[in-house]
């Protein structure tokens, strides 16, 4: 079975790496140099988190919770 996870990419213009965040799973993240690069290692981190949960035997939500972008004007 497929699962599909929400994930948050950003670049860090500071660091000069994009930077990846996965809120249904504790907000787990990663980094690359590019893009792609980033995406490919949350992949990675993600499929490490489910197989360590699985092994541990901790329950994840059925559907993760979908996350928003929201602007703020102040």
């Amino acid at each position: 079975m497929k699962r599909q996870f929400q994930v948050i990419v950003e670049y860090d213009p500071a660091e000069g790496a994009w930077v990846t965040y996965v809120p249904a799973l504790d907000h787990l993240s990663t980094f690359g140099t590019t893009r792609d690069e980033a995406l490919a290692s949350t992949r990675e981190a993600i499929l490490g988190y489910l197989e360590a949960a699985e092994i541990e035997g901790i329950e994840l939500a059925v559907e993760p919770t979908p996350a928003e972008l929201v602007e703020i004007a102040i």
